[in-house]
């Protein structure tokens, strides 16, 4: 098992590390993305987000990992808190990784050398190469979008606030009470990990948007432009109305 050391925290040293990959109707992709997840030799925990197709009849078969069902689709940000609680019962640190063959499982070794001693922060995969000419415009400007809104919101400033390839620290990250339940979870649990002192980190890792490269997003850019834009507005709002009730 790959643990980079950690420093002890009640005379134990917690390094253990589990990995949660949300999906939905990722039947093309998902299959090899836990197989490559499975060679990092960490508990490799997969959230079916209600698929309709044939994405659990491709994963059921795989020995060794623990699948869990939600009956219909609740959103991402739904899958991986139902993931990462479950995670929090083996280990210290919760790996999350999208299904979609996006990122390389095998990142995931960087990114936890990255973790440092001491604090215990969210450490972010920053994805590299996002300038360039096969990378969906939505995703540059959705980054962009997030990175802005996150740091007025009073959370940290980041250059990939929208990659869902993190580090996340246990249980720290499910006592931050983040309301999204969609895309939107992974903004929101930066903004409040900011409120809270949380430190965030980013590491850079690779990142697939090949031509001919299979990959399903469900990123909606219209809907889910609302939703963010719904989510900050939410927390700027809360923001605002707690430094003026502090000043007065």
């Amino acid at each position: 098992m790959i643990e980079p050391p950690q420093p002890p925290r009640g005379g134990v040293c917690q390094n253990r590390f589990a990995l949660v990959i949300p999906v939905f109707n990722h039947e093309q992709t998902v299959a090899d993305v836990v197989h490559r997840a499975m060679a990092l030799e960490v508990p490799v925990v997969v959230v079916d987000d209600g698929s309709t197709d044939t994405t659990f009849e491709r994963i059921k078969g795989i020995p060794g990992i623990r699948i869990l069902r939600h009956p219909f689709n609740r959103g991402k940000g739904a899958a991986l808190m139902t993931g990462i609680a479950h995670a929090a019962k083996l280990a210290d640190w919760v790996i999350t990784l999208d299904a979609d063959g996006q990122h390389d499982p095998d990142d995931a070794k960087s990114l936890m050398r990255a973790v440092p001693s001491g604090p215990r922060p969210i450490l972010i995969g920053r994805r590299t190469g996002m300038q360039g000419a096969e990378v969906p415009w939505t995703s540059r400007f959705g980054r962009g979008f997030s990175n802005f809104w996150v740091r007025v919101a009073g959370g940290p400033a980041v250059k990939d606030s929208q990659s869902g390839f993190r580090v996340y620290p246990l249980p720290e990250c499910l006592h931050l009470d983040v309301k999204a339940r969609r895309f939107q979870f992974e903004v929101e649990i930066l903004v409040k990990a900011g409120w809270k002192g949380i430190p965030v980190m980013e590491s850079p890792v690779r990142v697939s948007y090949r031509p001919g490269t299979p990959r399903i997003s469900h990123f909606h850019p219209f809907f889910d432009f609302l939703r963010n834009f719904g989510t900050f507005s939410r927390l700027i709002t809360y923001r605002v109305l707690k430094l003026k009730f502090l000043m007065e």
